[in-house]
């Protein structure tokens, strides 16, 4: 079975080996002060029907964290807690997600994860460094999972923040690139799917920390309304960095604008500044033989002089006004 650790505890306390893999231990602790801990990764359908065989998992659920690709909920069948929480990773500028389920029951809680790298090895060797705090039982499992995942919400956000400066400091400097805009429109919707994952996630935590639930014990929501403030933040930090990028989006696009503008106003004062010497050579490029001024000694050097001048004075003029 893709079991990666299965152990029993008593009081905070590990009893007995851990469970080897790809074998289903035959019996659950039946002590109060006994509870079994499990964690699967990508199980196949036949490993998960064992495991809920084992734990009495409700089929819905096993149906539900076998297949993925769920929101965050949290759902009651009969005396178990069925948990779906949503993992985060920064990897090239995009924001990739994971999955874990949760199996609470009052005597076990079984993880099941799909695309995530968070393990839960370094976690579960710290709470058993700590058997009093182990020995609150399944409830305090979950939420120092829980936790944890909400813990690595920041480095995502604030990795994407670091993006966002980036992006905001370019825009300062020069009109966005291709390549740029492209990322900041990848981020922006990577942010928009991570706050519409936090939404659900706040629920969660919200009803884990305030309902009467069952295998929660009272003492313990108060450290649930703690990962509830760590969503809270991580969704409004998101909220932040998707306005910030809408205001590099407008920035971006007024300083375009403006660039153009001045191109516009440049090219429009060359061609007033040529049409003087065009409507002139238009003139006298007409084929008509009463043209007393054609004859005159100095016409052409006149008709020169007062091209160049009006010229002339039309660059300065357009200078002047910041046209050129």
């Amino acid at each position: 079975m893709a079991i990666i650790t299965a152990r029993d505890y008593r009081e905070g306390r590990v009893i007995g080996e851990p469970f080897a893999q790809r074998k289903v231990p035959a019996q659950q602790p039946q002590s109060p002060d006994t509870f079994a801990w499990v964690g699967l990764l990508d199980p196949n359908s036949d490993e998960m029907a064992a495991c809920a065989k084992r734990f009495d998992l409700h089929p819905l659920a096993v149906e539900d964290a076998l297949h993925a690709h769920q929101l965050p909920k949290l759902e009651i069948y009969g005396d178990q807690l069925f948990v779906v929480a949503r993992t985060a990773k920064l990897e090239v500028g995009r924001i990739n997600y994971g999955e874990t389920a949760f199996f609470v029951g009052r005597n076990h809680i079984v993880t099941v994860r799909h695309g995530s790298d968070q393990g839960h090895s370094d976690l579960r060797a710290k709470l058993e460094a700590r058997p009093t705090l182990l020995s609150h039982g399944v409830d305090y499992v979950l939420h120092a999972l829980l936790d944890m995942i909400a813990d690595n919400y920041f480095p995502v956000i604030d990795a994407a923040g670091e993006i966002v400066q980036r992006l905001e400091q370019s825009t300062l400097d020069s009109a966005l690139t291709r390549t740029e805009m492209r990322e900041l429109f990848n981020l922006r919707r990577d942010l928009l799917l991570l706050q519409r994952m936090l939404i659900p996630m706040e629920e969660v935590c919200a009803k884990l920390s305030s309902l009467d639930l069952p295998n929660i014990d009272p003492e313990v929501r108060p450290y649930f309304r703690d990962v509830l403030d760590q969503v809270r933040r991580v969704s409004s930090l998101a909220a932040l960095h998707r306005e910030m990028l809408n205001s590099v989006m407008e920035t971006s696009a007024l300083i375009e604008a403006q660039r153009q503008g001045e191109i516009t106003r440049k090219l429009a004062a060359w061609a007033a500044i040529l049409a003087v010497p065009t409507a002139i050579a238009g003139i006298y490029g007409m084929n008509f033989e009463n043209m007393p001024e054609l004859r005159m000694e100095y016409a052409y050097f006149a008709v020169l002089g007062a091209i160049a001048f009006t010229c002339t004075v039309l660059f300065l003029r357009f200078r002047k006004s910041g046209w050129l």
